[in-house]
């Protein structure tokens, strides 16, 4: 028990370099969990259904369909807006700007065994619903 130490927030890299270097092909998960963007545009709910489906919704308010484009890649959904600034709303003199029509890129990391089922966009609200792929073997069969 004498090599054995207690990290806290304090020392954490000190813990991250430990395990670094007993691990191979970890790099990508610990990325994941440390880097994670603390973004808050544009607002989205997460919404947990049952143990296999979740819906993800995001605030669009103001963005046209063909504006946003719904991606996976490399384990994450990424969700882009690209809003282009036209020049009447340069040229506007506004009292008070509350909706913010700029453009953005999110991303969440997505586990191995979860699936876009659908995305749907409609009335500024973008909803992707996600599932998790339970294995035949796993699924629940009824026989009686």
């Amino acid at each position: 028990m004498g090599n054995l130490m207690k990290y806290n927030a304090a020392n954490l890299d000190q813990l991250m370099d430990r395990i670094n270097k007993s691990s191979i092909g970890m790099d990508d998960y610990f990325d994941r969990l440390f880097k994670a963007q603390a973004a808050n545009y544009p607002p989205y709910n997460l919404v947990q259904l049952s143990n296999t489906e979740s819906h993800l919704e995001v605030a669009l308010a103001g963005f046209k369909k063909e504006e946003v484009s719904v991606y996976t890649e490399y384990g994450k959904l990424v969700i882009e807006g690209k809003k282009e600034n036209k020049k009447e709303e340069e040229d506007l003199n506004f009292l008070h700007q509350g909706l913010a029509q700029r453009s953005f890129n999110r991303s969440w990391a997505i586990a191995d065994d979860t699936e876009v089922r659908s995305v749907t966009f409609e009335d500024g609200l973008l909803t992707v619903i996600l599932g998790k792929i339970v294995p035949e073997h796993h699924a629940r069969k009824n026989w009686m």
